[in-house]
């Protein structure tokens, strides 16, 4: 063991860690300041507006939307893990972090992360039985069955991800350099000293279950929404697929091609760090941004909703 390892073993929660520099010129720290807590405060304000439509309105009390509703809590929560820190230290011009602060920011991104992938194949499935099972919609949709549906959602996000941190808890670090502008599995695992196969295998497992899991999900329920629209051969099946599904694989592939590129620009040590910060933080900022927006214009009853919610609002406080 080095003598770094030993002189930060028993305070390694309160070692400081440095991010990755963010290369700002003095000119653009105000600027790139104000722009963060302006995409922050519009993540902010778009996904609340998604929340309160779906809760306040009772229209909207369906397994459908009932689902969506926890993909604004997830993007909130991952927006709410990222920026605060990385707008923070754009103003004290510091890009120190305490190890356990790193370790709790770890977590939260990739709890958001394999949570997006967890809730869109949920959707993706209820958007399965309503169209190709509409007789038998209720029953499989159940308030019972949707609950257990979220359960289960949440369940298999906590325990990938908590086993996968885990990994690196209580294990002496030989470095304090985070090798990207927010702390992630990947990082936290440059750090730690000696061996960390058993971290890389779980890590490598974790990725191609969830993408896998989740890619075949949206396969399958896709393709099987085709063959019911093609073999129906009614206009009005084909433009309910379109209009619910539409949205919905739009929001997935996004999300896809984002994580995609982000993983390999980790996987692979050539790659520029310029590359893999902008991939890393794209992760971050464009899916809380898109989401809500792709919702709330591309799906009716919503943007319905949210036209009825504001006129009532501010027509009532008028008179």
């Amino acid at each position: 063991m080095s003598s770094f390892a030993m002189d930060y073993n028993f305070s390694i929660y309160a070692t400081s860690l440095t991010l990755e520099s963010l290369d700002l010129l003095p000119c653009y720290v105000l600027p790139a300041f104000i722009f963060g807590i302006l995409t922050y405060g519009v993540i902010l304000l778009f996904n609340f507006i998604i929340l309160l439509t779906i809760a306040l309105n009772r229209k909207l009390h369906k397994p459908m939307y009932i689902l969506l509703f926890n993909l604004p809590v997830n993007d909130l929560m991952g927006a709410t893990t990222f920026f605060p820190q990385l707008v923070s230290s754009i103003l004290l011009q510091t890009r120190t972090i305490t190890y356990s602060a790193c370790f709790i920011q770890a977590l939260l991104v990739h709890l958001y992360g394999v949570g997006s992938l967890v809730i869109l194949s949920a959707m993706a499935y209820d958007r399965y039985v309503a169209i190709c099972f509409p007789l038998k919609y209720n029953s499989l949709m159940s308030s019972s069955n949707l609950l257990k549906i979220i359960i289960i959602m949440w369940m298999i996000d906590c325990i990938l991800i908590g086993f996968l941190l885990a990994l690196n808890y209580r294990k002496e670090i030989c470095s304090t350099k985070i090798v990207d502008i927010f702390c992630n599995n990947p990082s936290l695992m440059r750090l730690i000293c000696g061996d960390i196969k058993l971290n890389n295998y779980f890590g490598m497992f974790t990725i191609v279950f969830v993408q896998g899991l989740s890619l075949m999900i949206v396969l399958f329920t896709y393709i099987q929404i085709l063959f019911t629209c093609i073999s129906r051969r009614q206009s009005d099946a084909k433009s309910k697929a379109i209009q619910t599904c539409g949205t919905h694989l739009m929001v997935f592939l996004c999300f896809e091609f984002n994580i995609l590129f982000t993983l390999i620009a980790h996987r692979f040590e050539n790659s520029s760090p310029n590359l893999r910060k902008a991939f890393g933080a794209s992760v971050m900022i464009f899916p809380p941004i898109l989401n809500p927006l792709i919702y709330g214009l591309k799906t009716k009853e919503i943007r319905q909703n949210i036209f009825y919610f504001f006129h009532k609002t501010f027509w009532t406080k008028k008179l």
